[in-house]
């Protein structure tokens, strides 16, 4: 880190502690020429996640959008705005934890789904209507069915367990 009063190359840390929000490490450094102390800020660099679009266009990951497209699915139904939030936080870690630059619209709308779909099966046929862009009522008629299917298979406690998460 070059020094800010002496300009010189190298230096020292003295101390390091994470910020109060813990998105940043504050480091108190003496510059090994001039001896003076000072204080940087150290933040991870985050690669912005590009979504590669159904038209090949490219564009920055947009949580906001996500967010609201999801709010769009879940309008009238018991769904609190932070079970969204938490939704979108675990699409956008899924999405980090695969180390890609970029992903498709597709990657991000199936995620999403599959979100919705634990939180409120309304509000995920509706997602889906409108992101599989069904052509015609027998198409949207088998995604239902298919969500009804997997709910028979499963037993009867376990989507009151989901609910209470």
């Amino acid at each position: 880190m070059r020094c800010p009063y002496c300009g010189a190359p190298d230096s020292k840390v003295i101390d390091s502690r994470p910020t109060d929000d813990g998105s940043k490490i504050r480091r108190r450094r003496a510059c090994l020429v001039c001896g003076k102390r000072f204080t940087t800020h150290e933040t991870v660099e985050i690669v912005p996640l590009m979504v590669i679009k159904k038209d090949n266009s490219r564009q920055a990951f947009d949580r906001q959008k996500l967010l609201m497209g999801m709010l769009r699915a879940c309008e009238k139904r018991p769904v609190s705005y932070q079970m969204l939030e938490d939704a979108v936080a675990n699409i956008e870690q899924e999405l980090l934890r695969s180390c890609e630059k970029e992903v498709t619209s597709i990657q991000v709308g199936t995620l999403a789904m599959k979100e919705l779909k634990k939180i409120d099966e309304v509000a995920y046929v509706r997602f889906a209507s409108v992101y599989r862009q069904f052509s015609d009522v027998q198409s949207f008629w088998e995604e239902v069915r298919g969500l009804m299917n997997g709910r028979e298979e499963k037993p009867a406690e376990e989507p009151a367990e989901e609910t209470e998460s």
